[in-house]
């Protein structure tokens, strides 16, 4: 079976005629029609019957036929992508954990990159995923951050999946609070102070243990939990309910988090900010410097 003759078919399905699809194609109509009864012969099926007046497609045929248009539509692309140089655009895609240095980072990095045409893409998702993500190359960089708690067990989740962790910095741990909530006037809270209010946590789908937590403190047995995939999401529940959420004291310069402040934690974990990457693998020039924007949170 090879692509040529997938287009074949295609060509006699959409002509409903040998005749037209030869002349379609710029070839022979016997040539045509030998090709068809070869890959006929070779998966097992009749793909089309003959009639007085051309072709009909069989029922078999029109399911290898769905088949053989998504083979060759992949097919194209590659072509397009590998040998046509002219239209390749330049990609780059990273995965991170929630955190808003990464996503700043990016924006720099887009930025220094002005092109014409490009295709990049950036996926704000769950620690598991980022994983994924980089060991499939879906992502050439995750941005993830490891606690006291769980940087061993990651350091051998990385290892296992061919990834080399690179360390960028640690921050102590902080708490997130609406800049009118009332605590926010104290230099340092403890969480038995905010026992009462509820804690955002990140939802990390089926990876429920406490080490697949992104946030400091993960094994602390908080009284109200409210899990939520999404940033802004997580930002508006603490702004509307009094919460607060356990970091760095890293916030970003968007509306939502200009509402917020970061107070110091009594009780001391640190959180260690790095990226991953394919063991022996070199980043590309747009893998560079976003490292270079990351490293600049120092």
């Amino acid at each position: 079976m090879t692509i040529l003759q997938l287009k074949y078919v295609i060509a006699i399905d959409e002509e409903c005629s040998m005749r037209k699809a030869a002349d379609r194609l710029y070839v022979s109509q016997p040539g045509l029609s030998s090709a068809v009864r070869d890959l006929e012969s070779e998966i097992g099926i009749q793909i089309f019957e003959r009639v007085h007046n051309g072709v009909v497609t069989t029922s078999a045929g029109a399911s290898f036929i769905a088949y053989a248009r998504n083979a060759v539509e992949q097919f194209e692309k590659v072509e397009n992508k590998y040998l046509n140089s002219g239209s390749q655009k330049q990609t780059f895609s990273v995965s991170m954990q929630h955190y808003t240095i990464a996503v700043n980072a990016f924006i720099d990095t887009v930025k220094e990159f002005d092109l014409d045409e490009y295709q990049y893409s950036i996926r704000e998702t769950q620690t598991s995923e980022v994983i994924e993500d980089v060991k499939t190359l879906r992502s050439e960089v995750g941005v993830i951050a490891l606690s006291d708690f769980n940087k061993n067990t990651f350091k051998k989740v990385f290892a296992d999946a061919s990834l080399e962790f690179h360390e960028l910095f640690s921050r102590d741990s902080y708490v997130y609070l609406r800049k009118d909530h009332p605590l926010a006037e104290k230099d340092e809270i403890s969480l038995e102070e905010l026992h009462d209010y509820p804690c955002m946590v990140f939802d990390q789908g089926d990876n429920t243990s406490f080490y697949y937590r992104e946030e400091a403190l993960a094994t602390y047995d908080y009284k109200k939990v409210i899990s939520t995939n999404e940033r802004a999401t997580s930002i508006e529940l603490m702004l509307g309910l009094n919460g607060y959420a356990v970091g760095a004291a890293m916030l970003g310069d968007s509306l939502n988090e200009s509402e917020l402040t970061a107070i110091k934690l009594k009780e001391e974990e640190k959180l260690l900010f790095g990226y991953i990457t394919r063991k022996g693998s070199e980043l590309s020039k747009m893998g560079c410097a976003f490292v270079e924007k990351l490293e600049a949170y120092r």
